[in-house]
């Protein structure tokens, strides 16, 4: 088991945990938000915060050894039922090409309007050198 605590130039866990755990052939992510360097620093627009939290997730899937065309499941967490259409525009152009099994709910969330994490496949080259 292999445990990521973040990648280089983005924002590490505000917690006690790690943003990724590779066990197996599998990349378990923490919930990625759209903070850029700190909860303080997270784009206005909606939109922007959901592509700053998926390149968040996929800086994070890439130091793991993984990427969005490895992706097998990911789970989404909104603050407000009108996010859902914004957020389905914009994740489709990062994981619509092939889009992963999902499940999005409607939560409250700490200082944050979203929250994204997914379970991943390694690429094939990680596995030979894993």
């Amino acid at each position: 088991m292999r445990r990521i605590q973040s990648a280089p130039g983005f924002i590490g866990p505000v917690g006690p945990y790690s943003q990724a755990v590779v066990s197996g052939h599998l990349v378990f992510t923490a919930g990625q938000i759209p903070a850029q360097s700190g909860l303080d620093d997270q784009p206005a627009d909606f939109t922007e915060q959901v592509r700053q939290t998926l390149r968040n997730l996929e800086a994070i899937l890439i130091e793991a050894g993984s990427d969005f065309s490895h992706v097998i499941k990911v789970n989404a967490y909104l603050t407000d039922p009108a996010q859902l259409e914004p957020f389905n525009a914009v994740y489709r152009e990062f994981l619509g090409h092939a889009p992963p099994a999902r499940t999005t709910v409607c939560v409250a969330l700490w200082g944050v309007s979203l929250e994204i994490d997914c379970v991943a496949e390694l690429i094939a080259r990680e596995l030979q050198h894993g």
